[in-house]
């Protein structure tokens, strides 16, 4: 019974309407049990308030590291994936190295490797720019595997198909893989995106004034841990349900019946 209740009744699509209000309304029911909580607990909230500044500061430096490292490591990622697809040995070799290299090492590792012997080499010194191409590369070597992967599982027939059609490589890429590969990566690339922002939060260990080491600036100031660290959790919320949501949107956009 439970299996058929489970499994077996066809799922009707809620309204719009409940599906905006349903989780705003539990949202707040928990922003409001986690208050009552932790306003009868925790009374060295008065201290951090003063540094809301450092906060806002910090949050704004994650947005801009963030979504300019979104569109870099997406953009880096399709050269790779197609690189990693390319007839030319060296290239596809050369690409496959990076990739295996980047995913096989942590990116505190590479940050540091990146930070204090390559871009030095060239006299480089702008931590913002540097972190953001570090954060880019990293992320690129995981997105360019969901890419290759979403290609790859398009059917050789459809791409007889095209072909037989006279479609271009062009063409066949644009109306017959990417609608479907998209559908197929969209769960994994927005888990991925998630990630990047939170690990933006490494770049704090070159001196990056991005929301992490705010959170530990207030930390030394105050002496309020937990107070200085949970508004780091909000404030990454904040950033990383949006991709989920707009992920799901995209998943309904783009399903196609088999």
């Amino acid at each position: 019974m439970i299996a058929s209740f489970l499994f077996d009744r066809p799922r009707i699509p809620a309204p719009l309407w409940a599906r905006i209000a349903v989780p705003a309304i539990l949202a707040v029911l928990l922003a409001a049990g986690c208050w009552i909580f932790l306003a009868g607990s925790l009374s060295n909230w008065s201290a951090v308030w003063p540094y809301r500044a450092v906060f806002w500061s910090g949050w704004l430096l994650t947005i801009v590291i963030s979504a300019a490292a979104l569109v870099l490591s997406s953009l880096f990622a399709v050269v790779l994936a197609l690189c990693r697809r390319s007839t030319f040995l060296p290239l596809r070799s050369l690409a496959l190295l990076y990739i295996e290299i980047i995913r096989g090492s942590p990116l505190l590792v590479q940050i540091l490797f990146f930070w204090s012997l390559v871009f030095p080499k060239f006299h480089f010194d702008d931590r913002l720019t540097a972190g953001i191409l570090i954060l880019s590369g990293f992320s690129a070597a995981y997105i360019a595997e969901m890419i290759r992967s979403g290609i790859e599982s398009v059917g050789a027939s459809q791409l007889e198909s095209a072909r037989a059609i006279g479609l271009s490589p062009i063409q066949t890429y644009r109306f017959v893989i990417a609608p479907q590969a998209i559908r197929h990566i969209l769960p994994p690339l927005a888990g991925q995106f998630a990630s990047l922002i939170k690990d933006s939060s490494l770049l704090s260990i070159v001196g990056l004034g991005e929301f992490t080491l705010a959170a530990q600036q207030v930390n030394s100031a105050t002496y309020s841990t937990f107070e200085s660290y949970f508004p780091l959790a909000i404030g990454y919320l904040l950033l990383t349900l949006p991709i989920s949501g707009l992920a799901r949107l995209l998943e309904r956009r783009f399903h196609y019946e088999t």
